[in-house]
């Protein structure tokens, strides 16, 4: 069995760490604040280490879950250096596809593999093994990581060389984001004309416009579950930051995601920039500037 690195066991990275210890695989896995997903990892066989470069030294393959790339490539400076030839770095972070193929050509040059997998789904999904994997690597690399990747994904797609996973996630998380920008806009405007959230509801949901990320926006938009979507604004706007520097680099233009990112931006500046600020919050804070209090 492959002896697996995780770095970030966070809300994602906690299921995904537990599936790979319940398939049977050594895992090693590194603190960060918190420390209550380390020790359930560690009642169910998981070691810790002391720092990223003994991580690093323990394992074939590591998981990468961070914020994002400059979070990345601070930690793939190290597995560079520490991983034994061979080894295998595995970025499911929702990373910039530019720093991805950089760090990409960095690995091969140092002996090591590289595999980006950003996720699909939510952390429930994490904890049942049920997430999506969208995968830039290489084809031997890919065959390779593939059994791995399966004990914590469901669906599990190659896209292309290294990049393309990240390039891929970005995408996905344009039309994730224009949602929440469009769910929270019309809401608005159901609450200033008349309509209302309830109707504007009942006449959605079930209807061709209803979907899967719909739901959990409406989760707390109708229900007032907080926790609906735990996906937090402030990785929306970096995301959709990541996608405009894309877009730039290929000469695209992009208006639609600029209106896009740009509603995640109010919203992060002007008070939701706190770790539990998650997407579907987007509607508070969208009501709150044209003047209505939910």
């Amino acid at each position: 069995m492959e002896k697996i690195g995780f770095v970030g066991v966070g809300l994602m990275g906690h299921g995904m760490a537990a599936s790979l210890l319940g398939a049977g695989h050594p895992l090693t896995v590194i603190a960060h604040r918190n420390r209550a997903p380390i020790e359930d990892l560690a009642a169910k066989g998981a070691a810790e280490a002391d720092d990223l470069a003994a991580l690093a030294k323990a394992s074939d393959i590591v998981h990468i879950c961070a914020p994002g790339s400059p979070q990345v490539e601070g930690i793939v400076e190290v597995l560079l250096a520490k991983m034994a030839k061979g080894g295998v770095i595995v970025d499911c972070s929702t990373s910039n596809p530019v720093s991805t193929k950089i760090l990409a050509a960095k690995a091969e040059a140092a002996g090591l593999h590289w595999l980006d997998a950003p996720l699909g789904g939510t952390p429930a999904q994490a904890a049942t093994g049920e997430l999506a994997a969208m995968v830039g690597a290489h084809e031997a690399v890919f065959d390779r990581v593939k059994p791995v990747i399966a004990t914590w994904a469901k669906t599990i797609v190659r896209i292309g060389g290294p990049g393309a996973g990240h390039t891929m996630k970005l995408l996905n998380n344009f039309l994730a984001m224009g949602y929440g920008a469009l769910y929270a806009e019309a809401l608005t405007l159901a609450e200033k004309s008349g309509v209302g959230t309830e109707m504007f509801d009942s006449v959605i949901r079930g209807s061709r416009m209803d979907c899967g990320f719909y739901q959990t926006f409406m989760g707390y938009a109708v229900d007032g579950n907080r926790e609906a979507h735990k996906f937090t604004l402030t990785n929306a706007l970096k995301d959709m930051s990541y996608l405009a520097a894309m877009a730039d680099g290929t000469g695209v233009a992009n208006p639609v995601q600029g209106a896009v990112k740009n509603s995640y931006a109010m919203a992060v500046n002007t008070g939701g920039d706190g770790p539990e600020d998650y997407v579907p919050h987007l509607v508070d804070f969208v009501a709150r500037a044209n003047g209505i209090k939910r």
